[in-house]
């Protein structure tokens, strides 16, 4: 049976597994020969639940909590029970290409891991105050990044993306001072606080930063957990065993990096420190879809200028970003060789990964001989604004015979002119002579459970976040409720799969984001 929230198990296998930090201040510092700090949240003043994953709550075994109350105290971490020990990790990272040092858990905080029906998971709290790694920040998060965090946590999910979770989403009833877009219009707004959750929490940027002071028994204690608590199967964490780790870790990135550029989603801030050691999505912050077919965009006002975390780069990112940590376990192997080998691999697992999930959006196993017709259709989708869901979601119903660009006019933000019509008339010719070995039904269908008709797109989220401001409580669960079904038909929805509205061209939140939260 669900058990209470304030009643269930915390453990402590993360921190029992690694150093602690033996200064207990609050204050924030350099910390050296430790993996965690112990922090304690800071109460709120009105915690309200908002939101609830019904999915997440059953794999705790937790039973969704009153608006108010015990349960909802220890989501807000005004409540800390007998046995938590809350803590924020230590660990550093590359951030836009640049070797950052120190950064840790700023504005998370972790309560330990619970076991339940669904195995045993890490719950944390973001935005619950600071810790020892805030430096000069408040560790609070506001509304609309919690929505954002929420919402897109759990759709990925049903998307069949690996990610961490999120159980909750809960009010804190104070405001929080911040900048959006980093200009001198800094302005209260709603505080929150999500309940993450996944099988860990540690980045490429745990073993970074003790690699980078050479601390190598850190370094090891690191590998021990990971390998033992999420790959028993490796066996022991020596030289052979990391090696093996890694090697699983460079073929999860790979699929992972396919998987986001296929559904069309760019992350936007893929530093070393927002990147799983167990291959997740993690850390939704300034994240995007592709509205309309641009290879080279990015959601992060931030990135604007360089381009770093563009939907085309996202890959090679992956790939650089494994390299550096190549480097940061190349004291536990002994030799950097074996691990740039395995890096040497991932571009042809990336390569074939891709591969995989193409054919599944176009309906047809591709073939070396299919390139010219595949880069013909990037070519045609940047030639005029194209929404990238709607098009292959609109592919699939592209009849065997007459005009087939009707089934293709939802995907376009203006009607295709003269010669576009006749470029994608001759496209959609061979990719008829393409898949007509399959029964149209059959084809239909697999095209339709690969190509989501609804996606936490950001003017979808918005809209979600300005009537949750507004005072409509139930806001977030009804969009949650459609996002569990991304490939489903939903009559009722519909305007949610629709292309991005005029109005949300331009509007913070939709077309611009920062790393503020």
């Amino acid at each position: 049976m669900p058990a209470p929230l304030h009643e269930l198990h915390f453990g402590t296998r993360f921190q029992r597994a690694l150093p602690v930090d033996p200064d207990v201040s609050p204050w924030a510092r350099e910390v050296r020969g430790a993996g965690w700090s112990r922090a304690a949240p800071t109460p709120v003043r009105a915690p309200r639940l908002l939101a609830w994953s019904d999915e997440v709550g059953a794999l705790l075994g937790a039973e969704r909590p009153e608006a108010t109350g015990p349960g909802v105290e220890v989501l807000a971490g005004n409540r800390v029970p007998a046995g938590m020990e809350p803590f924020a990790a230590c660990y550093g990272g590359h951030q836009f290409g640049q070797w950052a040092g120190q950064l840790g858990d700023g504005r998370a905080i972790g309560l330990g891991d619970v076991t339940g029906p669904g195995g045993t998971f890490e719950v944390q709290l973001k935005g619950a105050g600071p810790t020892p790694y805030s430096r000069r920040a408040d560790g609070r998060a506001v509304l609309r990044s919690s929505v954002r965090e929420f919402l897109c946590s759990e759709a990925m999910f049903h998307l069949g993306v690996p990610t961490t979770r999120a159980l909750a989403l809960v009010l804190t009833g104070e405001p929080v001072m911040r900048d959006m877009f980093y200009d001198g219009n800094a302005a209260p707004e709603p505080g929150a606080i999500v309940t993450r959750v996944a099988p860990s929490f540690v980045r490429f940027g745990n073993f970074e930063l003790p690699a980078s002071r050479g601390d190598v028994p850190l370094l090891q204690a690191l590998a021990n957990h990971v390998i033992g608590a999420h790959h028993p199967e490796v066996g022991k964490a020596d030289a052979d065993g990391v090696l093996q780790f890694f090697r699983l870790l460079s073929e999860r990135t790979a699929r992972l990096m396919a998987r986001w550029m296929a559904l069309g989603f760019v992350h936007g801030v893929m530093n070393t420190d927002n990147l799983s050691v167990l291959g997740l999505t993690i850390d939704y912050g300034p994240y995007g879809w592709l509205d309309v077919f641009d290879p080279d965009f990015t959601p992060n006002t931030t990135d604007y200028q360089e381009g770093r975390y563009r939907w085309r780069q996202q890959a090679a990112i992956g790939h650089w970003n494994l390299l550096r940590l190549a480097r940061a376990l190349t004291p536990l192997v002994g030799s950097a060789a074996p691990l740039e080998a395995i890096v040497a691999e991932y571009p042809a697992l990336h390569g074939a990964a891709w591969r995989k999930e193409l054919s599944a959006k176009l309906g047809f196993t591709i073939q070396p001989s299919d390139d010219a017709l595949v880069m013909e259709m990037f070519g045609a989708l940047g030639a005029a604004e194209t929404d990238w869901s709607l098009f292959f979601r609109g592919l699939a119903n592209v009849p065997r015979t007459g005009d087939p660009l009707p089934a293709l006019a939802e995907a376009f933000y203006a009607p295709p002119n003269a010669e576009l019509c006749r470029r994608w008339g001759a496209w959609l010719a061979s990719w008829r002579l393409r898949t007509a070995a399959e029964a149209e039904a059959p084809r239909r269908e697999r095209m339709n459970a690969a190509n989501p008709l609804f996606l936490p797109r950001n003017w979808v989220v918005q809209e979600c976040i300005e009537a949750t401001e507004g005072g409509d409580d139930g806001a977030v669960e009804r969009l949650l409720a459609v996002l569990r079904h991304p490939f489903d038909e939903q009559p009722d929805s519909a305007r949610l799969a629709g292309r991005r509205p005029d109005w949300a061209r331009n509007k913070p939140g939709c077309s611009a984001l920062s790393c503020s939260s």
